[in-house]
């Protein structure tokens, strides 16, 4: 099977065990920051993670990369159905990107500013990622497990 079938098998499917998210990660390649940069609408594999229901809550629509320097982790739907980087739920802050090693892998990485979270990046293919939260998720969530997501560019 190919990444883009599995990834659409396990982007549809009501329940996903995070091990067969992690065995496609295992198969793609990394990215680097200007491959990634735009803006870009998101969604999570539905593996039970605390934070697909925050993102729920918050009307999460995706990220936007359009300078390293100053990415926005959270472009969230306002009440009037404007898009608006929710920085409140961001730790007070955003992010900036950087090609960081990630189980042995650099690949691009969102830092959030306040947290001590990485998102880090690898392609399904050119307008498609797939995303982990990788840090110290406990106090945020509950749980220290690895958050998968995706991310397809928003055009």
């Amino acid at each position: 099977m190919d990444a883009r079938t599995e990834f659409e098998r396990l982007r549809s499917a009501e329940t996903v065990d995070p091990a067969e998210v992690e065995a496609l990660w295992g198969e793609l390649p990394t990215v680097e920051v200007a491959d990634i940069l735009g803006p870009w609408r998101g969604g999570d594999f539905a593996c039970g993670h605390p934070a697909s229901r925050l993102l729920s809550k918050l009307a999460w629509h995706g990220k936007d990369f359009t300078d390293p320097m100053a990415a926005k982790p959270l472009i969230c739907r306002g009440a009037d159905g404007a898009l608006q980087s929710n920085t409140d739920a961001a730790g007070g802050g955003e992010a900036s990107l950087w090609d960081v090693s990630f189980r042995g892998e650099v690949t691009a990485t969102m830092v959030y500013d306040r947290m001590p979270v990485l998102d880090h990046f690898k392609s399904v293919d050119a307008d498609t990622l797939i995303g982990v939260m990788n840090g110290k998720l406990a106090p945020y969530f509950g749980v220290p497990d690895l958050y998968w997501f995706w991310l397809e560019r928003d055009r």
